[in-house]
């Protein structure tokens, strides 16, 4: 159906290489509050093909970004930037908007609001101290400055300490104090109510509050005095009922907007202190959303829905009354999204609709635009009909993609969305990845994919492996987005399935596979178990899973990870508890995972205390054997049990030992149950018998028992013949018969010997044998080569001969090859690839076992002038009979000869004639060096060397740069071709006191070869240019017991840094010593008397070019070098150093200590004159604060530093409460942290009167 056909178009997205009218990917948040010490930057970003360009209005005019010099767009983006530095940033507040656009079409983003973000100062003021008489209501009024975004409040005292609340002072929403009544400890001087700014991360104080409470008792004698009356008031404090503060009367409305957070306070007075509660007149409270805090006086509901419009009442009540607030919720709505427009990609002539359906309270209204014009200023087009919240296309025409706009607005707010309509004609692309494999367990379902992409839409059918109907109805279903599902996966749905594309314009398909999987299934379940502590329990835990899924045991306790202790032992099918405890006991889980199912079972343990001890021991050895029914191969044996100590027998071993062949060794020879007392024994002849039987019970073994008589068996022709008989030659004439001979009980007689016997097989008719004794192998001389003989080996004693052997068929010993392979041929697939062919060699020219072919090759020479040498020959070996192999790794553009030889177990015959073939071009070797020297101040010259390995005609050279800054990002890539020829290239404009990074490649016919890279830094010095500034300075020397110590400054960034010296007037190249990363390095081995000529370098990365050079220093070895001493070697010396930097960490510790403690700080004595707390900083001397001032008002704090544009930059030893966190700073509801406050690592701060707080004497109470 057409419907089913947009939604196809709508998931699959064309593919980039398509075009395609820009799309909005990203974009600043509709109302956005910037920080004014910080640049501006209002993010647009978009895609399209062609990619878009990009345009910005301001307040709904165009922003001509080139005639403003502090504005920018970053490159290839839509992003603008405002430098603000040296401006205002309300200069550039406003309503922004940005247009993406290519040619089909326009999109748009939001309205962004700009506005800067204020924090802005408590005006002046001297509060006077406020009297009340205890009991009574009161209300400390913060009123805060109104900031952007507001404020938030909290109430602390002079020392930055919490001030306590509880449901009779508290906080309220506005950050006013309330006492439902005040109590005589409620008497202070420093209520102080601060704001913290989030946005700028500074805090201001209102001037402290002092508050007396009065009671009836000073109220009495005041009144006496002045009236010479007593008792003028009852001297107790009179109770009275609630009543509410806020919100006031009986009944109240608020409006909330959906999704938002709803707050309903409720606040009362009275004595005593009112108790509030909550409650829903017209329904149940949301369960997960709702919350009662600040000592039940706010309800908050998170995320506002429809349903949470209604009356609630607040009821509040002491023992004198009991009241009641009802407050009437409405909830309006904001637009919300129900249908958003999305993309449409459709063919020429097709049809297809625009549907943008948006909610809110009010209802939104919907106004449609075209890239960015309202659609009714938009050129008219008869095949597109606009109806409300609806366009319908009808037989689009190429050329009509447009992007449009949707806008659905309400007195509340808007939305904005943007959808293009590309009107494409494509042949069907499949794009879900060819050959992809699907698993899934047997009987669940299997979708297969087979996205795909094409204008008209493709139709998609699915065939499997070689069927040529197509897959629909039960088992299958094929869904709209082109995915094949299978309700039921059998095994005999596994194989291939082909996804086929098709539109009027083409085909497509594709190629996946499925496999259906066997289930993991846990055959043998942990069973429940009741154990004695200290004993051994195992859970055992059989799976059976698909064999070509990986299973992976996992087993859990109580629904957690098991205890981390030695004690739990996991083995591939068990779980094993040792010495168990009472805390072992629970729900032990195995869970047996794959890749694509998993299966579970579980058993409890319950762990008991051990009965009484019962005493086990192993059983009595048995006594009083005895032989019966005594036959040449059998005999029976009786015993005696001996005591079980309490533990039941289970089986009863039988022992014997031969005293004619191995007389004192032990042998167990069979094992009965243990109720029975009488064992059959089976015997062999010519072995001289004693027997003993053992007893096992749960605890062990018993004794062994007395042995029995002897018993002697008569001798007998062998019953079995020698095993592992094998023929094999170890030269081309002879043939070597191996066996393993009889033991002495096997050869049931004395005068053992063996009968060889061979013939050639399907030549000889009758055996050539002999008979040898004590021996295990014969070697037959004079036979042909490689020949297939058939051979036996015979066992035979002095009362006959063994049973008729097993022929064994073997070969002679094997010889070299005696001819080359034939047909040899190479085809050459690239250029470090070839291909051998050969015709085999008949098999009777092997002479020997065929171990298969060797192809020797070697590069004779390279096809370029420049690279005369040969390569060492080297060989691949081709196992089997094989008539091919291929020769990976070739250099390219080289000539190399081969040849083909056959090997067996031997080794190899002759070699076939040498072949040669030539390996094409390819790529380049890296060249082999690239040095950067210096021309003049805005010039460099880059000189190299051709590839070491060209492999084919060089074409060219690339050559890239670009400036690295100080924090190491990289600026735009500058590119360059140059011809083969040249060997080096001035770079002219460059920048000085620049770095810039090289990166250097050859290339071919076939392509580039890899980069190599190198850095410089250009730097102006009276006229030259030099790769970097001076590195290298101060250079020293000084002998030492070990040689000549050369000590240096250096500052630059090169690692490779290296100390060369040579002797004075020598001609000879310098020598150079590795310093790995130091500034000090010992010269060994100088001679003594002799001056050297030293120097420390820095190279490149290649280290040929020397970047830095230090100036040359001239030292002198003396010929005995004196031992002087030193005092930085003496002990006492070491020791008194020591000794002062460990005093001096000590002070240092005790005044971060101070510095950083929660505690009170000295401060002026006569504090509680001051009347305006600014807060001063901490002295860096002394670890304490500084006095306070009021002498003027709005100063910058004392020892801070203002610069001119107005702001304070905080040294790296200030301290501010941002500093103690990454979260949002929050205060509980009684106004202390319960965060701590975000921000970024530097802050910088207003300096203006009394705010921002001081945040070094802040720490106490974070």
């Amino acid at each position: 159906s057409p419907s089913l056909s947009l939604s196809a178009s709508i998931l699959l997205p064309p593919p980039s290489q398509m075009a395609q009218p820009p799309t909005i990917t990203q974009q600043s948040p509709k109302d956005y509050i910037i920080d004014p010490r910080e640049n501006i930057v209002i993010h647009c970003e978009a895609k399209g093909k062609p990619h878009p360009s990009f345009s910005w209005t301001r307040n709904g005019t165009h922003f001509d970004i080139d005639q403003d010099p502090k504005a920018t767009m970053r490159p290839r983006s839509g992003t603008l930037v405002v430098d603000i530095s040296g401006e205002k940033a309300e200069t550039y507040e406003g309503v922004y908007q940005c247009t993406a656009r290519n040619k089909h079409g326009a999109a748009v983003s939001n309205n962004i609001v700009i506005r800067q973000s204020r924090s802005p100062l408590w005006s002046k003021e001297r509060n006077e101290p406020i009297r009340v008489q205890e009991g009574e209501a009161l209300v400390l009024h913060c009123r805060p400055p109104a900031g952007l975004p507001p404020p938030i409040i909290f109430w602390m005292d002079i020392n930055f300490q919490r001030l306590p609340q509880s449901s009779r002072v508290f906080q309220a929403l506005n950050g006013d104090l309330y006492f439902s009544n005040v109590l005589k400890e409620d008497s202070r001087n420093d209520y102080i109510c601060y704001a913290r700014f989030p946005h700028t991360q500074t805090i201001q104080q209102k001037q402290p509050i002092t508050l007396l409470v009065l009671n009836l008792d000073a109220v009495n004698e005041t009144v006496a005095a002045l009236f010479n009356e007593t008792d003028f008031f009852n001297g107790s404090v009179e109770e009275r009922k609630p009543t509410f503060l806020i919100p006031s009367g009986s009944s109240s409305s608020k409006m909330v907007l959906r999704g938002q957070v709803l707050e309903l306070e409720c606040i009362t007075e009275g004595l005593p202190t009112p108790e509030v509660s909550w409650s829903k007149l017209s329904g149940e409270f949301p369960d997960k959303r709702t919350s009662i805090v600040t000592f039940q006086k706010i309800l908050r509901i998170v995320n506002v829905s429809d349903a949470d419009a209604g009356e609630y009442r607040c009821t509040a009540h002491n023992r004198l009354a009991s009241i009641h607030h009802t407050i009437r919720v409405t909830v309006k709505a904001a637009p919300y999204w129900i249908t958003t427009p999305r993309n449409l990609v459709l063919a020429p002539r097709e049809k297809g609709q625009l549907i943008c359906r948006a909610s809110g309270t009010p209802k939104p209204t919907i106004n449609w635009a075209m890239n960015g014009i309202p659609i009714e200023n938009s050129p008219e087009d008869s095949n597109r009909k606009v109806e409300g919240d609806t366009i319908i296309f009808e037989e689009v025409q190429t050329g009509s993609s447009a992007v449009y706009q949707c806008n659905a607005s309400n007195e509340y707010g808007y939305l904005l969305s943007n959808a293009f309509v590309n009107v494409l004609s494509e042949t069907p692309r499949v794009l879900t990845p060819a050959n992809q494999v699907y698993q899934v367990i047997r009987n669940n379902h299997a979708l297969l994919d087979c996205s795909s992409f094409g204008s008209p839409i493709p139709k998609i059918t699915w065939f499997k492996d070689s069927q040529s109907s197509t897959l629909e109805g039960d088992p299958y279903m094929l869904h709209e987005n082109g995915t094949l599902e299978i309700y039921v996966a059998q095994a005999l749905n596994s194989g291939k399935y082909i996804c086929v594309a098709r539109n009027t314009l083409g085909i497509a398909e594709n190629h996946v596979y499925l496999e259906v999987k066997e289930p993991t299934r846990i055959l043998k379940q942990p069973k429940y178990k009741v154990a004695q502590r200290n004993m051994n329990v195992v859970f055992e835990c059989k799976v059976k899973h698909d064999p070509t899924l990986i299973p992976i045991m996992i087993w859990l306790k109580d629904n957690g990870e098991l205890p981390d202790d030695e004690r739990f032992l996991v083995d591939s099918d068990s779980l094993t508890i040792t010495d168990v405890t009472e805390n072992d006991a629970g729900t032990y889980t195995c869970i047996m995972n794959t890749t694509l199912d998993h299966d579970s079972a579980s058993a409890e343990l319950t762990v008991v205390a051990p009965t009484p001890a019962v005493i086990y021991e192993q059983p009595d050895p048995p006594t009083d054997l005895e032989l019966t029914d005594m036959k040449p191969r059998s005999v029976q044996l009786t015993w005696i049990p001996g005591d079980e100590h309490k533990s039941p027998i289970h089986k009863f071993v039988i022992q014997y030992t031969d005293s004619l062949h191995d007389h004192g060794h032990w042998h167990n020879l069979t094992h009965v149950p243990g109720s029975k007392t009488t064992a059959h024994l089976e015997l062999s002849p010519y072995v001289h018998y004693s027997f003993r039987v053992l007893a096992l019970n749960a605890v062990g073994l018993s004794d062994p028992s007395n042995p029995s008589h002897m018993y002697k068996t008569n001798p007998a022709a062998p019953d079995e013949n020698p095993s592992g008989v094998k023929g094999f030659g170890t030269e081309h004439d002879n043939l070597m018969i191996l066996w393993k001979p009889l033991s002495g009980l096997q050869a049931n007689g004395p005068g053992l010997q063996y009968k060889v016997m061979w013939r050639q097989k399907d030549v000889d008719k009758n055996w050539t044998s002999v008979t040898v004794a004590n021996v295990s192998k014969f070697m037959v001389s004079g036979t042909p080569t490689f020949t297939p003989y058939e051979v036996k080996v015979q066992a035979i004693n002095n009362n006959g001969i063994g049973p008729d052997p097993a022929v064994v068929t073997g070969h002679s010993g094997e010889d070299f090859p005696v001819q080359a392979p034939n047909s040899v041929q190479v085809l050459v697939l690239n250029s470090t690839l070839a291909e051998v062919h050969w015709e085999p060699v008949p098999p009777k020219t092997v002479r020997g076992h065929l171990k298969g072919y060797k192809v020797f090759y070697w590069r004779e020479r390279s096809l370029h002038k420049h690279n005369p040498h040969r390569v060492e020959q080297q060989f691949l070996s081709f196992s089997g009979n094989k008539s091919h192999g291929m020769l990976p790794g070739l250099q390219p553009y080289s000539l190399y000869l081969f040849n083909v030889r056959v090997y067996n177990g031997k080794g190899e015959g002759p070699a076939s004639s040498n072949l040669q073939f030539e390996t094409p071009e390819g790529v380049p070797g890296p060249p082999s060096f690239l040095r950067i020297t210096n021309s003049n101040l805005n010039n460099l010259t880059l000189e190299w060397g051709p590839p070491n390995d060209r492999n084919g005609h060089l074409t060219g050279y690339i050559l890239k740069y670009q400036q690295v800054n100080n924090s190491n990002e990289l600026g735009p890539i500058e590119e360059l071709a140059l011809p083969a020829n040249k060997t080096s290239v001035t770079l002219p404009n460059l920048k000085y006191s620049t770095r810039y990074k090289f990166y250097f490649n050859a290339k071919t016919g076939q392509g580039a070869g890899p980069v190599i890279t190198e850095e410089a830094v250009t730097i102006m010095d009276e006229g030259k240019l030099h790769p970097a500034a001076p590195a290298f300075g101060n250079v020293s020397s000084s002998v030492g017991e070990d040689g000549m110590l050369i000590s240096w400054e250096y500052w630059g960034t090169e690692k490779h840094v290296y100390v060369e010296y040579i002797i004075k007037n020598d001609n000879k190249d310098w020598q150079k010593e590795y310093v790995n990363g130091s500034q000090a390095y010992v010269l060994k081995g100088l001679k003594e008397g002799l001056s050297y000529r030293v120097r420390v370098v820095a190279k490149g990365h290649n280290d040929q070019a020397v970047l830095h050079q230090s100036e040359e220093l001239l030292v002198t070895v003396p010929a005995m070098p004196s031992r002087q001493a030193d005092i930085a070697t003496q002990g006492w010396f070491i020791g008194l150093m020591c000794a002062i930097a460990l005093l001096i960490l000590v002070l240092l510790i005790i005044c971060f200590i101070k510095r950083n403690k929660g505690g009170k700080y000295p401060v002026k004595e006569k504090e509680d004159a001051h009347t305006d707390p600014e807060f001063q900083p901490m002295k860096e001397d002394d670890c304490t604060f500084g006095e306070y001032s009021d002498t003027e008002d709005h100063k910058p704090l004392k020892g801070s530093r203002t610069p001119s544009n107005g702001t304070v930059h905080r040294d790296s030893s200030d301290e501010s409460l941002v500093d103690y966190g990454g979260g949002d700073g929050q205060f509980n509801e009684d106004g202390s942290f319960i965060g701590q406050y975000s921000g970024k690592s530097s802050i910088r701060e207003t300096a203006e009167a009394h705010s921002p707080v001081n945040t070094t004497t802040m720490n106490s109470f974070v």
